[in-house]
């Protein structure tokens, strides 16, 4: 539809204070997307509406299509009461209607107003009328607040207007803009009153900039503004111009999950972004460059080059808000800025090899782990006992995995540490090479934090993977065991993320190990009475339910994994095997009656009082049961077999020729016959014919 007929483009922006540049493209979206939904819920928007987010460090705006200046009208019918509710017995108004009518605002209808209509088992009174539609002002204010309401701002800010208001938002606000076409539309938010009036640039753009037309608003921010007002498009421009530069190089940006936060942090740090190279001198490359790409990244925002074998090169990019044809003093800057912070880098590391890591070990008695678990040196005198354990049960070194563990957490008390937290293990790999250490120490000391996140490495080595496992399972035991487990999305102490490492580490590594005996071991590292009780059972509960989602990510059906897991098992190396063997087994013909007969097992021993499982041949008179018997006799060693072997899915198919027996039992036998030693003996064939059916899974599970 067109200008003539009342719809045209809506503009809306807020432009205030630098907003906090990581929550900035959530903000934008949802500023966008809730006065786009507000007023297409309020039937504002002709269908084919396209709106356009926008968001920089100093406004948030959203350009919408297909705006009428006034919702339709909307045909309503409204239930008012049940008709037996409604009247009396003589057929009057009763006051429960009176009342109702009186609080609409219909006190002035009679009965020939409303229809009478059934309603589920009665009839009820509906009462149909026209909605008039509303003008834009009055539906823009109330989803204009409604959306500044529900941002997600990270932390608020309480500010004063020079009115004396005062207003809570993420940032002060100053102006707002709200142009229905050429029109201001009369709304406003946080003490503003809507205009036409936005700006540009701090710097290189207009500073007031008057817009004639809603569509005039990113042309004339780009032109006149120096402004990029799309997110989306300023990534964009940032990106190439990073790759462009880099390429001109023969360099690598080494695009990662880092580098994407930091391409958007930058991007929400600037307006009129252009990339410019900037070096640092030779010397600073003898430092290892964790320090230095953290440094650069995290506290400059510069992109670090890489040459083709992933090495740091002198050479880095800046992003910055100015795009200038000469932008020597902006590159000498950012260089000069860089240079101490580099140089502080080399003198911590320089300084920290002067003392070994094992010269640091003691000093971890002054440093608090938690004020329940004791100190840092006591941790790691309980990891180096239980990392020596698990090298023994995997039949790995256990002095090198005990020596690990003495020294992991060392370069802790170092300064690079101190002054960069994210580089503890990085750093003490660096100081354990230089201290002349084994090389597996070493790599130790930095991949038993592995992994960090989802999808992260793991530990590689025996003697890492002792030391990872170690230091997962104790802080599990430790902190779950003083009763800080965690609740809904709260999880200060990551016990989830070290559940998951030691699940990944037990499958991906195949390692034979009891998650049990895991566990028991780590509780015994600790003092008697400090850890709840109860702490070993409830950590393997609390594990397998990270297993549940390990599993479903996997593509297995919540039946698949509760099948598996409903048996508690200890030994997570084979349950992968195990629920491949249970997909398998539930696509045969004979899986499904094969479940239901096992439900019903179940369902029957339950109910039974004591059940064994020593069956007396001579007790058996039905053919059916003595059928049952015989196929049970002869596959029991076959599955055994085969189990031993960890021939799972084997195993659960050879599960299927009982079909025809299983069937012709529950179809002729009655188990709990009058005779009492009759029906015990058909228990105990019960007993055994489920045990035997439920070793690799409990397969009742995947009856529907």
């Amino acid at each position: 539809m067109s200008a003539a007929t009342g719809h045209r483009t809506l503009l809306v922006e807020l432009l205030t204070e630098e907003l906090p540049p990581k929550a900035l493209a959530r903000l934008g979206a949802a500023f966008a997307e809730g006065i786009r939904a507000g007023l297409d819920k309020h039937k504002f928007l002709a269908e084919g509406s396209v709106s356009t987010a926008y968001a920089t460090p100093r406004r948030l705006a959203v350009s919408i299509t297909q705006v009428a200046a006034r919702s339709p009208d909307v045909k309503l019918r409204e239930k008012i009461l049940p008709v037996s509710v409604a009247f009396g017995p003589d057929g009057q108004p009763t006051p429960a209607l009176t009342k109702k009518l009186a609080a609409r605002g219909w006190s002035h209808l009679t009965a020939a107003d409303f229809e009478r209509a059934p309603d589920g088992k009665g009839e009820s009174l509906f009462y149909g009328y026209i909605a008039a539609g509303s003008d834009l002002a009055a539906g823009l204010a109330a989803v204009l607040t409604d959306t500044v309401d529900k941002l997600p701002i990270p932390k608020v800010m309480v500010y004063q207007r020079p009115d004396g208001s005062d207003q809570k938002f993420v940032r002060p606000a100053h102006r707002l803009v709200a142009l229905h076409g050429a029109d201001i539309v009369p709304v406003a938010v946080l003490g503003l009153e809507a205009g036409r009036i936005t700006e540009g640039h701090r710097f290189q753009g207009q500073r007031i900039i008057e817009l004639a037309d809603s569509g005039d608003y990113a042309a004339s921010l780009a032109g006149a503004g120096k402004v990029i007002a799309s997110f989306a498009r300023r990534q964009d421009h940032i990106a190439a111009q990073l790759a462009s530069a880099a390429a001109g190089l023969d360099a690598d940006l080494q695009p990662d999950a880092v580098y994407d936060a930091l391409l958007d942090e930058v991007t929400a740090l600037t307006e009129n972004p252009a990339v410019y190279m900037g070096r640092f001198e030779r010397e600073f490359l003898a430092v290892p460059q964790e320090c230095l790409i953290l440094t650069m990244r995290a506290n400059q925002k510069y992109f670090p080059l890489f040459d083709r074998a992933g090495r740091l090169r002198q050479e880095f990019l800046i992003v910055s808000n100015m795009a200038l044809a000469d932008p020597k003093w902006i590159v000498q800057g950012n260089e000069r800025v860089v240079r101490p912070r580099l140089a502080d880098a080399k003198f911590f590391f320089d300084q920290d090899r002067k003392t070994k890591l094992a010269d640091r070990v003691a000093r971890l008695a002054n440093v608090v782990y938690h004020n329940k678990l004791g100190t840092q040196l006591q941790r790691v005198e309980r990891l180096q006992k239980l990392a020596a354990q698990i090298a023994k049960l995997i039949g790995s070194d256990p002095g090198l995995a005990q020596h690990a563990a003495a020294l992991a957490k060392a370069d802790l008390q170092t300064d690079m540490v101190g002054e960069f937290p994210e580089l503890q293990g990085i750093m003490g790999r660096y100081y354990a090479q230089h201290d002349g250490e084994p090389a597996e120490v070493a790599d130790a000391i930095e991949q038993h934090y592995r992994p960090k996140f989802a999808g992260d490495r793991l530990p590689e080595g025996s003697t890492a993977v002792c030391v990872a496992l170690a230091d997962k399972l104790d802080t599990l035991a430790g902190i779950y065991g003083i009763g800080l487990v965690p609740t809904g999305d709260k999880d200060a102490f990551g016990l989830r993320r070290h559940a998951l490492g030691v699940l990944r580490i037990l499958i991906e590594r195949r390692l034979p190990l009891d998650l049990t005996e895991l566990l028991r071991l780590a509780v015994a590292r600790f003092p008697t009475g400090m850890l709840s009780a109860t702490v070993a059972g409830d950590l393997h509960g609390f594990m397998l339910e990270r297993l549940r989602g390990l599993q479903r990510e996997e593509g297995y059906t919540a039946n698949e994994v509760e099948a598996v897991l409903a048996q508690m098992p200890v030994r997570i190396d084979l349950v992968p095997a195990r629920l491949a063997a249970v997909r398998e087994f539930g696509a045969l013909e004979e899986a499904a009656a094969l479940a239901a007969a096992n439900k019903r097992i179940q369902n029957i021993l339950k109910k039974a009082d004591a059940v064994g499982s020593e069956i007396d041949p001579a007790v058996l008179t039905d053919a059916a049961e003595k059928s049952l018997h015989a196929a049970l006799l002869a596959a029991e060693p076959l599955v055994g077999a085969e189990l031993a072997a960890g021939r799972y899915t084997t195993a659960l198919k050879s599960l299927a020729g009982l079909r025809p027996e299983v069937d012709a039992f529950f179809e002729q036998v009655l188990v709990n016959a009058d005779d009492a030693k009759v029906r015990a003996n058909r228990l105990a064939l019960l007993n055994r014919l489920g045990g035997l059916m439920n070793q690799v899974a409990d397969i009742s599970r995947l009856a529907s």
